[in-house]
């Protein structure tokens, strides 16, 4: 196996264990560690980067096994990759981002819409 890609767990049968996730596309998360809003675009069950990745900026050493959120960071340009340790439910605005148009249709009681699909 290739060293940049992830090694899929040697007991499968712990797949079943995998927590479920507690965030959902289109909810606004604020990050306990860095202090910065944002809204979950994409969620990952278990840590899907690479090693090297991991090593270099998940300096914390989040669990692998648990769920990681790629999320739209409020304010900004970027995206953040964030395991769900980090993160908590967040009760503010809508979050101001270039890319929320692309994801999303609207902002309703809290919560973006996802566009064209459902949630």
């Amino acid at each position: 196996m290739s060293n940049d890609t992830p090694e899929a767990p040697a007991d499968t049968a712990a797949l079943g264990a995998v927590a479920t996730a507690r965030f959902f596309v289109g909810q606004c998360v604020q990050h306990k560690k860095f202090d910065y809003r944002g809204v979950v675009f994409d969620a990952d069950a278990t840590f899907r980067g690479t090693d090297e990745w991991y090593e270099k900026v998940a300096r914390s050493r989040p669990p692998r096994d648990q769920p990681w959120y790629h999320v739209l960071v409020h304010r900004g340009t970027h995206t953040t990759y964030v395991a769900e340790r980090h993160l908590e439910a967040d009760g503010g605005g809508p979050i101001e981002h270039p890319l929320v148009g692309q994801f999303f249709d609207q902002f309703r009681d809290g919560r973006y819409g996802v566009k064209g699909g459902v949630q």
